[in-house]
């Protein structure tokens, strides 16, 4: 009995080989259409590495002509380093000026006693203040390592400690103010009060304080006001007659003033108070008499005529004295906008109502002047405009803000205090070491103190200009080779891109001439050109006008280096020296080339980087050039899958058949020659019969 056949397994009649065959045939437009599926794909692509290229290339230029351009950018140095540096932004005025300074800002920072290895810090709250922030936290009880990691935790930008090792395995805890400035003292409170002075971090301490204000020689007449207050006409002037000074402080009558100095060591200083109360009591009211001077008798003129002749009597003479004003003057009571803080200069501020408290139920006022409020402060004015009060101050307290909270550091390792520094001779004082209001557009970062007087200068940054523009080169010409691989079938364009590596040269050499016969590439690329090539005047008179002129062309380096066909193809070239000489010398100018406002309004609207944008956006935008040749792509690509699905499976029909049918070929083939040996068979035993 002959075998099963079964195809692909035995295939005795070759079959499969046949099946194969015919298929292979059939198969020849599914392959014509996977291989335009991959051109498709090839092109999209090529397409997007364009659109990337050129994207890219817009980006830099948008930053050449745009707000942050770099042409504005300014570069900060100082002569003292170690001391003092400079950040200016791109608003800032070019030049140099001085800065000395006299001390950075410090914070406070204190170290305990010597503690014992086993030393724990006791349960408690503590509560810890710098300024207006409070660290507070209930603590159990434990190590000192414990105590600090637990404090630390809460105290994030306010208060850090830590434990140092100290003489034969003894260690202190040091606690420390993260905020610099005479105002953000570190301040101990509750149970951290207490361990303060267990531990020698501080020990109680009063301000030493300097009495001025008990002695007439002190009283000096009131400065005039810088900005008078209007006053009714006919007002008495202030004047220091009737003001007196003793030991129990100073009387001001109405419309009394006086001007009074500062103790030395406190004029100029930014880290001291000056405190004093008063009180006021009613007193004759000045403007009463001063009314009764409008009520003189009016007399008339007297006259004697006799036989025709007129004879005129004297004015008659009284004592008393005719006024400069013709309305009553209206009484002043309780103006409390009496106290001035004075400047070497003669500027006048007046003390606010907030440093000012009101005992309402003794009628006391208590004045607190903080001179780091007051730079160049020398000296106090106070000027009584009630006419019917008469002011009783007491005598006036001079004292360091550093000894006022009662306690003092036993072991400082620095205290708070703000930087002091002279601009241009001016003495200036600020919280912290970064100050960016008094340069305009200009911060100063505060190190050390300056042995040298620091001269600060702002300059154009030039490094980042020219950082810029090559960007921007590198930029154009990989733009520009892309679009001659893809628009030209020359491999020597491949191969004078000496950046490329060998497989991105095996790369590129597949897309060479992809877009031979498709003109929107040289036509970007001519356009670019023509850009590049062109001349733009800002202004009249302008006299860098084109681009060759600072230093970049297609031919930079002029003819000296002789014909090389890469120099034809549109790459930008760069004379390093020509460029920077102008990025020194004419930087507006510069900038001006890439982007300026030509009609006025505001807006850039001409210069290279704005044509470029303009022109590549056309390209690259969403709906643009490229998008449309991508879009057309992916509507082929989508047909070719289609097709390339429904040839697929036409295919597989069709191989499935060919296999049904050749196999039952091959059923009946085994079939007969089953019959056959059958046959054979039985002949061959009858004749042995």
């Amino acid at each position: 009995m002959a075998g099963i056949n079964i195809p692909g397994v035995s295939d005795k009649y070759k079959t499969n080989d046949l099946v194969e065959a015919l298929m292979k045939a059939e198969r020849v437009p599914l392959t014509r259409e996977q291989e335009s599926l991959d051109k498709y794909k090839d092109q999209q692509s090529a397409w997007r590495d364009v659109n990337q290229k050129l994207s890219s290339l817009r980006d830099s230029v948008k930053s050449l002509y745009s707000f942050d351009n770099p042409f504005n950018n300014k570069l900060s140095t100082s002569s003292e380093e170690s001391a003092i540096t400079a950040t200016a932004d791109r608003s800032a005025e070019y030049g140099s000026f001085k800065v000395d300074v006299i001390k950075p800002a410090s914070a406070d920072r204190f170290l305990s006693e010597e503690l014992s290895k086993d030393f724990t810090v006791p349960q408690g709250t503590y509560t810890f203040q710098v300024a207006d922030k409070t660290v507070s936290f209930a603590w159990k009880g434990g190590k000192v390592s414990d105590f600090v990691t637990a404090l630390n935790r809460r105290g994030t930008n306010i208060i850090k400690a830590d434990v140092i090792g100290m003489n034969k395995g003894s260690k202190s805890l040091l606690i420390e103010s993260l905020k610099t400035g005479i105002d953000n003292r570190l301040e101990f409170k509750d149970d951290a009060l207490t361990f303060a002075k267990q531990v020698h971090l501080i020990s109680p301490s009063k301000p030493v304080t300097d009495k001025f204000g008990t002695q007439n020689s002190e009283i000096e007449e009131p400065a005039a006001a810088p900005v008078p207050v209007p006053e009714q006409a006919g007002m008495p002037d202030f004047s220091s007659k009737g003001v007196s000074a003793n030991d129990s402080g100073i009387t001001v009558p109405p419309r009394g003033g006086f001007t009074i100095k500062l103790p030395p060591q406190y004029q100029g200083s930014g880290d001291s108070r000056i405190e004093f109360t008063y009180t006021a009591s009613k007193v004759p009211d000045v403007t009463v008499e001063l009314n009764e001077l409008l009520k003189r008798p009016d007399l008339p003129d007297a006259s004697v005529e006799f036989s025709g002749v007129t004879v005129q009597n004297d004015q008659s003479e009284t004592a008393l004295p005719f006024p400069d004003f013709t309305e009553p003057l209206e009484p002043i009571e309780g103006d409390r906008s009496l106290v001035f803080a004075r400047t070497a200069d003669g500027t006048e501020q007046l003390i606010p109502e907030a440093q000012i408290e009101h005992n309402e139920e003794t009628g006391e006022y208590k004045v607190t002047v903080d001179t780091g409020s007051y730079a160049g402060i020398d000296s106090l004015v106070i000027r009584n405009r009630n006419t019917g009060e008469q002011l009783s101050l007491s005598p006036m307290e001079a004292y360091s803000k550093k000894d006022s909270l009662g306690f003092a550091p036993d072991h400082a390792v620095s205290v708070a205090d703000d930087a002091e520094i002279k601009y241009e001779g001016i003495t200036i004082r600020r919280p912290s070491n970064t100050i960016d209001d008094v340069v305009p557009n200009v911060t100063l970062n505060v190190k050390d103190k300056t042995k040298e007087t620091a001269t600060i200068t702002v300059s154009p940054d030039t490094q980042s200009a020219k950082d810029a523009l090559i960007t921007f080169i590198g930029k154009y010409n990989q733009a520009v080779a892309e679009i001659n691989i893809l628009s030209q079938d020359k491999p020597e364009i491949i191969s004078e891109l000496d950046y490329l590596t060998d497989d991105e040269q095996d790369a590129k050499q597949k897309r060479l001439g992809m877009f031979l016969s498709d003109f929107s590439l040289t036509n970007v690329k001519s356009q670019m050109q023509r850009i590049i090539a062109a001349s733009y005047r800002p202004i009249d008179g302008a006299e860098i006008t084109m681009l060759n002129q600072i230093g970049i062309a297609t031919q930079a380096s002029g003819g000296g280096g002789g014909y090389t066909p890469s120099r034809l193809r549109g790459y930008l070239e760069v004379d390093e020296k020509k460029l920077d000489s102008n990025l020194e010398n004419n930087l507006d100018a510069i900038k001006d080339l890439f982007g300026y406002d030509s009609d006025g309004d505001l807006i850039i609207d001409s210069g290279i980087g704005y044509a470029l944008d303009k022109q590549i956006t056309a390209y690259v935008q969403t709906g643009g050039v490229i998008a449309s040749k991508t879009r057309a792509l992916d509507t082929q690509i989508k047909a070719s899958e289609s097709k390339i699905a429904r040839l697929q499976t036409q295919l597989d029909n069709k191989e499935a058949e060919l296999k049904m049918k050749y196999g039952q070929m091959e059923s009946t083939l085994n079939s007969l020659e089953s019959q056959k040996n059958s046959i054979s068979n039985f002949s061959n035993s009858r004749q042995d019969r």
